[in-house]
């Protein structure tokens, strides 16, 4: 089914279409099939306009067996169309999924309109006369259902055909199975008076330019390699695989011509420590992960902090504790991001909101690492790395530059007037350190995480450098509160609520607040890139707002910071199902605010 989704996905933004999606599968690789946790879901939202929202209601539900039916069902608005594979719905498919009645006739299905299809059998008709074995037919039943689908929604069938061809080149007997039942899928739906309604979705306006259907994952790759080239630093990769970030890693390994290096390492803990040392030896160095690599990762950051060496750390969030929903999205990972080390060691946090979003994420998390010196925390979700949406490409000359000197030359003098170097001579600007490259002749120096004296690096005990030198990190942080930009308020300014997020609830955030201003509800929206630093002003925003509700994929992590620093009312919305909120959920949330505030 994901597969099945990914087609359609492509094929809808090829002819022009807005469109989000939500791919959802099991942890397992070898899920029980026919049961509930091994159900594989993949939602598309397509439209002629801009779209916000993933994961929410859908308009059709295809499900392949009963266990599909029943986890997809209270996800489909009333009224809507199923389309059954009714070769599935057998006595031992309904027992595995716990349905004691066939729910087609219990009354389960009479709120929306059912379309009953033998897809097995009718797959194995349309492939009878080719070289393929029965059960290697009843496995292309999904370009079955893709073609109904297909010929429902105006889809043209060329560019699957196409892909197919190119993905199973050598094997001739499932490209021609494949092919076939794509075809039988989309004449059935042509030649049957089983459908009322074939649909006609426009292609959405679009600014001029170059456009790719993109997921989260790839774009982070992106633009991790567009800021070595922003940067002129070779970019080095420390990971090890986890879901669901692994494909990072994965799709940075194709492009070794941009002088990427990529280093799979045998655990979490190595896959940060070879990044720090690519760092110290002068390049753009990350590492990505998921929840538990954060916290396997936790000393090697704090090593990097004290070091004052560039780190991008990528955390593609995902529900938890330890192995916690590894294939479902969730973004609990906050205070871990903000406190999840030992000592007093602040980093910036960086959240990216959308798939296309995480390549200018990737982008600035870099350049807040390169220029202060410091280890930075850019934070994905599972949604955003699955997630696709089209992009249209930036230009190159708009993207920020973020190139960085080394230093090579001493940048002090001792008492009798001799050039020496002072690795903690910090610029007055940013406080960040001088970077030089070791080996470069009269810049030796040594780096580690005991406390070093200000300025010289030496190892030092005393108790008031160690102050100092606290200060001076957390002022470093500080800082860059002045160099991002300040909190922009999306409506007027003074409305009955404010809704405030951060990370991927954006699009729920945006389709909620559009809804409710329809209705004729006040409603303002804010929403957050950089957690750690704050803007500088987002105190004064939000003290302008006597209802203020953060949607959260936790259980209010962003609302505790937001007391704890402003000292604002602020309501939390929480949800940690492994899902996306949907706009209604956020509209009736916040309309219950407005009731009992009022």
């Amino acid at each position: 089914m994901q597969l099945t989704g990914d087609r359609f996905t492509s094929t809808s933004a090829l002819v022009g279409n807005d469109l989000a999606t939500l791919p959802e599968f099991p942890a397992e690789i070898r899920a029980p099939q026919g049961t509930l946790a091994g159900v594989s879901a993949f939602q598309v939202h397509i439209s002629d306009h801009d779209i916000h929202t993933p994961g929410d209601i859908s308009d059709v539900l295809v499900a392949m067996n009963p266990a599909a039916l029943k986890s997809q069902l209270n996800r489909l608005k009333g009224g809507g169309t199923i389309i059954l594979n009714s070769d599935a719905f057998d006595e031992r498919n309904l027992e595995k999924c716990g349905y004691e009645i066939d729910p087609r006739s219990d009354g389960t299905l009479d709120d929306f309109t059912v379309h009953e299809i033998a897809m097995t059998s009718l797959t194995v008709t349309a492939t009878a006369d080719l070289d393929v074995k029965k059960r290697d037919a009843e496995r292309s039943k999904n370009f079955f259902a893709l073609g109904v689908i297909s010929w429902m929604y105006t889809r043209p069938l060329e560019p699957t055909m196409e892909w197919v061809e190119a993905k199973f080149a050598s094997k001739p007997a499932v490209v021609a199975a494949n092919v076939a039942a794509l075809k039988a899928g989309h004449a059935y739906g042509e030649t049957t008076e089983m459908f009322a309604n074939q649909y006609v979705v426009n292609a959405a306006p679009a600014k001029p330019g170059t456009y790719t259907n993109i997921t989260g994952n790839t774009a982070t790759a992106w633009g991790m390699i567009a800021a070595g080239e922003l940067s002129g630093l070779p970019v080095f990769l420390g990971s090890y695989p986890i879901t669901p970030a692994s494909d990072i890693l994965h799709e940075l390994s194709r492009h070794k011509n941009f002088g990427v290096r990529t280093f799979q390492a045998e655990d979490e803990i190595a896959g940060a420590g070879a990044a720090l040392g690519a760092a110290f030896g002068g390049a753009l160095a990350y590492t990505t992960t998921s929840g538990p690599g954060v916290a396997l990762k936790g000393e090697t950051i704090g090593l990097a902090l004290s070091m004052e060496l560039p780190l991008v750390i990528i955390d593609v969030q995902r529900g938890g504790p330890s192995t916690g929903l590894p294939t479902k999205t969730e973004a609990s990972d906050l205070m871990m991001a903000m406190y999840g080390r030992h000592g007093e060691s602040p980093m910036p946090v960086v959240a990216a909101s959308t798939p296309s979003d995480c390549f200018f994420a990737a982008i600035e998390a870099s350049r807040l690492a390169l220029k202060y010196r410091t280890p930075v925390m850019l934070l994905t979700d599972g949604y955003l790395a699955t997630g696709a949406e089209p992009w249209r490409l930036p230009e190159v000359s708009d993207l920020p530059d973020i190139g960085v000197s080394f230093t090579t030359e001493a940048n002090s003098t001792d008492l009798e007037g001799n050039p020496v170097f002072l690795p903690f001579l910090r610029d007055q600007d940013t406080l960040s350190r001088p970077w030089a490259i070791p080996g470069t002749p009269g810049l030796e120096h040594r780096l580690g995480g005991l406390e070093k004296a200000d300025q010289t690096g030496d190892v030092s005990y005393d108790p008031n450098n160690h102050e100092l030198m606290t200060q001076l990190r957390e002022a470093k942080i500080n800082g860059i509160a002045n160099d991002i930009p300040p909190a922009e308020i999306d409506g007027t300014g003074g409305a009955d609520v404010l809704l405030v997020g951060w990370g991927s609830t954006l699009g729920s955030i945006t389709s909620a607040v559009q809804s409710m201003r329809e209705e004729g509800l006040s409603v303002d929206q804010l929403h957050l890139t950089h957690i750690h630093p704050f803007p500088s002003n987002l105190g004064d925003v939000l003290t302008k707002y006597t209802r203020i509700l953060v949607p959260e994929l936790n259980r209010g992590q962003l609302v505790k910071l937001l007391r704890a620093e402003y000292l604002v009312d602020a309501t939390p919305l929480s949800k940690v199902q492994g899902l996306p909120f949907t706009g209604q959920e956020i509209i009736s949330a916040t309309k219950a605010l407005l009731e009992v505030t009022q």
